[in-house]
C-alpha cells in the first residue's frame, strides 16, 4: 500500500462525516450526539415565565426609549450646524438698525442681595437710547430691597422699584405686578444674577424691525463649567439649547420660551394677561400659548451677546431646579393649551417635549430593573442585542458634546483642560441618572399637588471681577430715599385688577421666590 493510499484511508471518516460507516455516538471533546433535536438542530427552549416576560419587556422598553430620546436629542443639538448659512441665520445682525422701540426691563429678585445690585448696575450701561428698568422685590426681603433701592437712587431716571406684597410669592406674580407699570412697547425679562451684553437692546430692537416678530428670544449661557462635575454638563446643556435647539423649535412654530433674555411686545403680553401666576414654568407656558395663537417667535444667538449666568452652586439646588422645570412642563401638559396648535406636527412636538418628564421618570424607574437583570439573569441573545442599541446614539451624543466643549472654550476664550474632557465622559451616566431622579421627583410632587416654588440660590460664580459701584453724586437722592415708579409709569386706570393673593403655589416647607431663573 502506498503512502498516499494510507493517508486517504485514515482521513476517510473526517472527510465524509455523513458516511454511514463512520463513527457514531460519542465524539471526543464533543459530548454525545444522540440528543433529540428540533428542526433547527437546537434543543427545545422552555417557555418564559411571567417574571421573565416582565423583565425582558422592561429591558426592551428602556432600550427603545433611550434610543428615541438620544436620536431626537442628537438631531436637535446639531440643527444649527446643518449648514453654514443656517448657522449664520441664527445670529443677530452685524449692522443693527437705528432704535425704534422703547424697552421695559423686568428684574425680579428674592434674597438676591449678593448679585442683584451688580446686575442692575450693568443694565444701566445699555447703549440703547430708550429703556427703563423695573426691579421687583418682596416686602419681606429687606436685604434685596436695600440693594435695589441703592441702585435706584444712583439711577433715578432709569430704575424704579415695585414692591411685591402678594402671597404666596413667585416669579410670574411679581412680573405681572410690575407689568402694570411698564411704559415700553417691548418688555424684556432678566434674572437677578445676569451679566448682560451692553449692546443687547440695540441688537434686539433691530431684530424686531427686521423680522416683525412678536417675541425675540436671546441667548443665555452658563459660564462656570469648572465649579463641579455637574456644572460642566449643565453648561453644555445651555450651550446646545440656546445655540441650536431653540432655533429648531422656533422654525417648527412650537417653542417653550426661556425664562430670561426674552423680549415680548407689550401688545402680546396684554393679550395673554401676562404670565400664568400658577405655573412653575411660566416661560414655557407663555411660549405654548403664543405658539397656539400663531405668534411669530424669533431666536437669535451671537456668542458675544449672550446673557451670562451661573450653574446652581449645590447638587441639591440643581435637583430642585430641575424638579421645578419638569413639574412646570407637566402643568403645561395638563393645562392643554398645546392642543390648540394648528398642525399635527406642532402638537406632536409639544406632546413629546411636555411628556419628557414622564419619559425620563419611566426610564429612571426601569434602569435599576435592567441592571439587576443584566447582572443576575441569563438574558436571551436577541434581548441582549436590543439592549445595546442605545449605545450607538449615546456614543454619538458624547462625541458631539466633546466637540461642543471645545467650541465653547474657543468662543468664550476659556481654556478647556484634558481633565475637563475626562469629567465630561465620566459624568455621562451619573448625570443621566440624576435627570431621571429629578423627573421622578417632579412626577411625585405633581401627583401630590405640591406646587411650591423651590428657589435656586445664586452666588455670582460666573463673575470674574466685581464691577465698581458708583457712589451717589451730589444732589442725587441718598440710598435711603424710596424710589417708586414715576407718575407717568403708573397704570392708566387705577381700577386695573391687582394680581390675586390666593395661595395657589403654597406647599409645606417649600420656599417661594419671585426671582429665580430658568
Amino acid at each position: 500500500m502506498t503512502m498516499l493510499t494510507t493517508l486517504v484511508a485514515a482521513a476517510g471518516p473526517l472527510l465524509q462525516p455523513n458516511d454511514p460507516t463512520g463513527p457514531r455516538g460519542d465524539v471526543p471533546n464533543r459530548g454525545t450526539t444522540d440528543v433529540p433535536t428540533g428542526g433547527s438542530g437546537q434543543a427545545a427552549q422552555a417557555a418564559w415565565s411571567v417574571g421573565e416576560w416582565i423583565g425582558y419587556s422592561a429591558l426592551v422598553a428602556i432600550s427603545v426609549l433611550l434610543t428615541l430620546v438620544a436620536l431626537s436629542t442628537l438631531w436637535w443639538m446639531l440643527h444649527a450646524w446643518r449648514s453654514r448659512s443656517a448657522l449664520r441665520a441664527t445670529s443677530f445682525s452685524q449692522t443693527p438698525r437705528p432704535a425704534a422701540h422703547r424697552f421695559t426691563l423686568l428684574v425680579p429678585g428674592r434674597h438676591e442681595e449678593e448679585v442683584m445690585g451688580q446686575t442692575l448696575e450693568m443694565l444701566t450701561t445699555q447703549d440703547h437710547p430708550d429703556f427703563e428698568i423695573i426691579a421687583i422685590v418682596g416686602e419681606d426681603d429687606p436685604g434685596t430691597e436695600r440693594v435695589v433701592r441703592e441702585a435706584a437712587a444712583r439711577h433715578p431716571d432709569l430704575i424704579s422699584v415695585v414692591v411685591d406684597d402678594t402671597l404666596p410669592k413667585n416669579k410670574p406674580k411679581a412680573m405681572n405686578l410690575a407689568l402694570q407699570y411698564a411704559t415700553g412697547d417691548i418688555v424684556g425679562v432678566f434674572d437677578a444674577e445676569d451679566e448682560v451684553y451692553p449692546r443687547l437692546l440695540s441688537l434686539v430692537d433691530s431684530r424686531f424691525q427686521e423680522t416683525d416678530a412678536d417675541v425675540v428670544q436671546g441667548g443665555v449661557q452658563l459660564m462656570n463649567f469648572r465649579s463641579s462635575w455637574w456644572s460642566l454638563r449643565n453648561v453644555l446643556e445651555y450651550y446646545f439649547w440656546f445655540r441650536s435647539r431653540l432655533h429648531f423649535h422656533a422654525e417648527s412654530k412650537f417653542i417653550p420660551l426661556g425664562g430670561n433674555t426674552v423680549f415680548v411686545t407689550k401688545e402680546r403680553l396684554d393679550w395673554s394677561n401676562g404670565w400664568d401666576a400658577h405655573c412653575l414654568a411660566e416661560d414655557c407656558e407663555l411660549g405654548v400659548r403664543l405658539s397656539a395663537d400663531n405668534a411669530k417667535v424669533v431666536v437669535a444667538y451671537s456668542p458675544e451677546a449672550v446673557t451670562r449666568e451661573e450653574t446652581p452652586p449645590t447638587f441639591a439646588s440643581l435637583l430642585k431646579q430641575r424638579t421645578r422645570w419638569n413639574q412646570g412642563f407637566l402643568q403645561v401638559l395638563g393645562k392643554g393649551e398645546w392642543k390648540k396648535l394648528p398642525t399635527f406636527k406642532q402638537r406632536f412636538f409639544a406632546r413629546y417635549l411636555l411628556t419628557m418628564p414622564f419619559i425620563q421618570a419611566t426610564t429612571g424607574l426601569l434602569i435599576p430593573l435592567s441592571v439587576i437583570m443584566i447582572a443576575f439573569v441569563k438574558v436571551p441573545t436577541a434581548i441582549a442585542l436590543i439592549s445595546f442599541i442605545p449605545l450607538a446614539p449615546t456614543l454619538m451624543l458624547l462625541a458631539v458634546e466633546i466637540a461642543g466643549l471645545g467650541e465653547f472654550g474657543r468662543l468664550y476664550k476659556e481654556k478647556v483642560r484634558v481633565r475637563d474632557y475626562v469629567k465630561l465622559v465620566l459624568g455621562l451616566v451619573p448625570y443621566q441618572v440624576f435627570l431621571a431622579a429629578a423627573a421622578v421627583r417632579a412626577v411625585i410632587r405633581h401627583s401630590r399637588g405640591q406646587n411650591g416654588w423651590e428657589k435656586t440660590e445664586h452666588t455670582g460664580q460666573h463673575r470674574d471681577a466685581q464691577p465698581e459701584v458708583v457712589a451717589s453724586a451730589p444732589g442725587e437722592p441718598s440710598p435711603s430715599v424710596v424710589t417708586e415708579p414715576d407718575a407717568q409709569a403708573q397704570p392708566a386706570a387705577q381700577s386695573q385688577t391687582q394680581p390675586d393673593s390666593e395661595p395657589a403655589l403654597a406647599s409645606a416647607g417649600a420656599p417661594s421666590t419671585g426671582g429665580d431663573d430658568r
